[in-house]
């Protein structure tokens, strides 16, 4: 794993996770009320589809600038995901356990941040994008959970 993929996730462990869900303390997200309604947009197949197009246009733009680096994608993830799953079920255990939340959320915190450990492991060969993005707002203490408006055009929704 390079080092900034490290530097990466030893930010995201040194940050309090889910600290200011519910504080409107942006004006660059909608902040949604409750754990209710934020697992509700990030069940949505609109959100899990932004989610996987992100990912797949990412893949595409490592294909075209290097091949020989894409060829190892499968290899990087399974890397990656040797820090990043223990990462994320230490860091959301409070919340599951506190607000009962299921699997839906732990899925999705599971492949934002596999992604964001992606876009930095390839950031030589591909600037990192929407996912790192995405880790601005758990760094923060939010969780990112829907887009409304036609992507790229609209805001994201965070609780």
């Amino acid at each position: 794993m390079h080092e900034r993929t490290k530097a990466t996730l030893d930010e995201l462990e040194a940050a309090n996770w889910f600290c200011n869900v519910g504080q409107k303390n942006t004006s660059n997200a909608i902040v949604v009320a409750s754990w209710d309604e934020a697992l509700m947009y990030c069940r949505d197949s609109s959100w899990q589809d932004l989610l996987l197009e992100a990912t797949n246009q990412y893949r595409v733009k490592i294909l075209q600038h290097s091949k020989e680096r894409y060829r190892q994608w499968n290899l990087i993830v399974e890397d990656i995901k040797l820090s990043t799953v223990p990462l994320v079920k230490q860091k959301i255990a409070p919340v599951v356990v506190s607000h009962q939340l299921d699997k839906t959320f732990e899925d999705t915190v599971q492949w934002d941040i596999l992604s964001v450990a992606i876009e930095a492991e390839y950031a030589d060969v591909y600037p990192p994008g929407f996912f790192a993005s995405q880790a601005y707002w758990y760094v923060h203490g939010h969780f990112p959970c829907g887009w409304q408006g036609d992507f790229p055009d609209g805001t994201l929704m965070i609780y």
